[in-house]
């Protein structure tokens, strides 16, 4: 009788560490996913703009805080944004250095290195602003990422 609740020991280990490998692959294909959209959102920005990529790449109430602490609220105000004369020629670049995906796998963060290029003034310049961004990700009801902050 003994060994029988050994067995049923071991066989209830097991099970244990094989469910905690599926989580543990599941959390790190969150966060390729996560990885893929930031290079897709960066990729669509510089081939359609960046108006047209914060657009799409923006939960219906995303939030994105710009120059003087202005939080601009909502999809389409900041597309309205971007759509700016600075904006329209400028050209950013960026790659995520870090991700993390709650432990429920729909909300994610992301944060690296961002490089602006403006377009280029009546002397020719173009001018270069170089920082550090962070963007809050959110799981949409049909499995897709949104961010909600930028």
């Amino acid at each position: 009788m003994r060994l029988s609740y050994f067995y049923s020991f071991i066989v209830f280990l097991l099970f244990l560490q094989a469910c905690n490998e599926i989580e543990n692959d599941s959390f790190d294909s969150q966060k390729v996913s996560v990885v893929k959209v930031e290079k897709e959102f960066e990729k669509m920005a510089a081939e359609k703009g960046i108006a047209e990529a914060f657009y799409f790449y923006a939960d219906e109430n995303a939030v994105i805080k710009r120059e003087n602490d202005s939080l601009i609220k909502g999809r389409e105000n900041i597309r309205k944004y971007y759509l700016g004369d600075f904006y329209k020629n400028a050209s950013v670049k960026w790659s995520p250095d870090y991700v993390d995906v709650s432990s429920n796998g729909d909300m994610a963060y992301t944060y690296g290195n961002y490089i602006w290029q403006s377009s280029a003034d009546s002397t020719g310049k173009i001018s270069e602003y170089r920082g550090v961004f962070h963007t809050v990700w959110k799981k949409q009801a049909d499995g897709t990422w949104k961010y909600v902050w930028d």
